[in-house]
Order: structure tokens, then sequence, then C-alpha cells
């Protein structure tokens, strides 16, 4: 077996790479923007790679690729399965692998005490590949921290041609980031790119989608062909802001954008329907009886009366997104408005039911791509 060291020329749709002990760790938030935030929660999400890729070019049959996951568990809920490795050999699906080991994060929902258990690297081994110079594509767990080690071939890699696809830079909340998707490639946003023939970098954080500055910036400094935001729902369940500072926070992060963006395509994408925020307001929690009973559940614990205050629900955010981009949209052509509820509706929560009251199923996610991506495809660029 051959050892080559995962560097930066074989790794696409992460913002930074930062050395570890181990090897390389994915970022999706540079530093000095992970140094204006402390909250935990952004650290964490923006650690886990989600539309994160390892792409290279070999004959190998069989590839090994070495890593330090980390899974974050709930004390007293059922865990997550490990995360998915997804290997694509010239754009078809060819494997896909778990990895053991690594480290465990214990969370105690009703204290927020956590416990950390270290292990050792472990890896995602993939046999039978097709024979002959391929491009091999791994796709990354979207909620699993991954440090990156080594690959382990038996021939040769190199890193792959640059991608000459239009570049999709993407920002949202966890639903983005793939939030009970069945692997790294089936979240919907990667099933959109697929569709519309896109390479994906997604900053969809789960429970942070929430107008920060420094996101914005990140997002201006970025290269891309096409940008998109998905906003509203981790703005109600954190209860964050009321209707007077929401709407000078999105022309501030769609001005920061477009400080760096003039003309790209710019598609403001609202909420997908959500019935325990569309009427009541945040903040959300975690459905304490649920969880007595295993299950990972959200509830709304905000009063809808609320509402005459400035309190936000999704469909208040959605009549505000609509009218502040058909009024910028007068001066910004590029700038078009997508209704969440067009991707995913009320119709649509009756035959594919949020299993866990705020995060789409697998076959959700799939639906919502697809649709997603006809819209990419339908749209000039």
């Amino acid at each position: 077996m051959i050892t080559t060291p995962v560097t930066a020329a074989l790794v696409r749709g992460a913002i930074e790479l930062e050395p570890t002990a181990h090897g390389l760790l994915p970022h999706r938030l540079p530093a000095w923007a992970r140094a204006q935030s402390p909250d935990p929660q952004l650290s964490m999400v923006e650690a886990q790679p989600s539309g994160v890729r390892v792409v290279f070019r070999t004959r190998a049959t069989h590839v090994e690729l070495v890593t330090v996951p980390t899974r974050v568990v709930h004390r007293g809920a059922p865990p997550r399965p490990p995360g998915v490795y997804d290997l694509y050999t010239d754009g078809i699906l060819a494997g896909q692998q778990s990895v053991t080991g690594g480290v465990t994060v214990t969370v105690d929902l009703t204290t927020g005490a956590t416990d950390t258990e270290l292990g050792e690297p472990g890896r995602a081994s993939f046999s039978g590949l097709p024979r002959g110079l391929k491009t091999v594509e791994i796709w990354l767990p979207h909620y699993e921290r991954t440090e990156l080690v080594e690959l382990r071939t038996d021939e040769p890699v190199e890193p792959a041609p640059a991608d000459e696809r239009p570049r999709w830079l993407h920002h949202g909340s966890s639903i983005s980031q793939g939030s009970n998707a069945a692997s790294p490639s089936t979240i919907w946003p990667a099933v959109a790119a697929s569709r519309a023939g896109v390479a994906l970098t997604n900053l969809g954080f789960g429970g942070s989608a929430l107008l920060d500055p420094f996101t914005a910036r990140t997002m201006r400094d970025q290269p891309a062909d096409l940008i998109s935001l998905e906003l509203g729902i981790n703005i109600v369940n954190a209860d964050l802001m009321r209707l007077r500072a929401f709407g000078p926070a999105v022309h501030g992060f769609l001005d920061t954008i477009r400080d760096g963006h003039p003309d790209t395509p710019l598609i403001v994408v609202s909420a997908f329907y959500c019935p325990i925020h569309e009427d009541t307001p945040g903040p959300g929690a975690f459905d304490m009886a649920a969880l007595r009973e295993g299950r990972v559940s959200f509830v709304a614990t905000g009063d809808p009366a609320e509402k005459a205050a400035g309190k936000l629900t999704l469909t208040v955010i959605r009549d505000e997104l609509s009218r502040i981009v058909a009024e910028r949209a007068k001066s910004d052509p590029n700038l078009t408005y997508v209704d969440g509820l067009d991707l995913y509706g009320e119709a649509d929560f009756a035959e594919h039911p949020l299993p866990d009251q705020l995060h789409p199923d697998a076959p959700t996610h799939q639906l919502i791509g697809e649709r997603f991506g006809e819209f990419l495809q339908r749209k000039p660029s």
C-alpha cells in the first residue's frame, strides 16, 4: 500500500484547513471569523465538513481514507448512526463506508455538561474500484468533525484537474448542513448541485444561519458564480431578534455580499414548511417528554400573541424577505427570491412529515434538492 498525506491540493469545499497533530482539519469558516464568535454550537458545526470532498486521480482499485472523527451524542437519546463516507469514481457512486474509533463527545441536554472520550484514528476502506485512471471523490460526513490523516492506496494518487463547473456558494441552517439526510452526497444542496452541474461550497451551519456579519464577509471573499441563502428557521428558533432588527440585518448581509459579488446571481430562499414555527415564535427547545421516551423532537415555546410586539415567526419572515428582495431587485436584477414553501410546503408535510418536527428526512432532502436543482437549471446565469 502507498501512503499519501492529505494536503490542500486534494481537498475541495472547505474554506480553510487547520494543521493538527493528526493531519488537517477542514473548516467552513476562516480563523478570523471563528474568533469573532464564542458560540460553541457554531464552533462545532462549522468544523463538521458538510459538502467537503477529498478528490484525486488514481488507477487504484483499493482506497483507504484514514481520519479521526468526532461524534456528538446526547445522553438519554438514541445515538446517530456513524457518519457515512460516499466514494464516487468518475461521478458514479462506488461505495459507502463509516469509520470506527475517533472522539466521542456526550452531551447532557438537561444540564449542558459534556464528557469527551478519546480514541484512535480509523479508516474508511473501499475495495473493488474500477480499474484504469479515474477521478475519485470522497464526500466527508456532514455531521462529524473529521480530521484528515492520510490516504492508503494500491496505486499512486495525484491531484485531480481543476473543477471547471460553475461555483455555487450556499449558506443556511442545519437543514442545509444536512440534518437527517442519509449521507453527505444526499443532503439537499448536494442533490441540487449534482442535478444543476455546479460545484458546491456549503456554508450550512446547524442552528447558526443567524445573519452573522462574519459569515457575510466570508461569502464576500469567496469565489462564486452563484450564491444562495436559506434564511429564517434559525432566526425564529433562536428567538434572536425582533422584526425591527431583522430587516436591516438582512439588508446588511446582502450589502456585504454584494461588496464582493456585485453582479453574481444571488438567491434568497425563505424557510421550508415547519408547523411548530409557522405562527408560533421561538425559542425552540428539545421536547423533554420525547427525550424521556428515547426520541429527539422539538417544540416551539413562544406565544403567538407576541407577534404583535415584533416577535418573529416563519410566516412573518417569509413576508419580510419577499418584500426586501422585491424592493432591492428594482436596482439589482440578479437578486431572486424563492419561497421555501415551493420547495417543501404544507402538502409535502402531509406526505413527508418532519420526523423530529424540525428537520426533513432522507427522502425529503432528495425532494428539496431535486426541486432546487430544477430551479437552478431553469434560471439563466
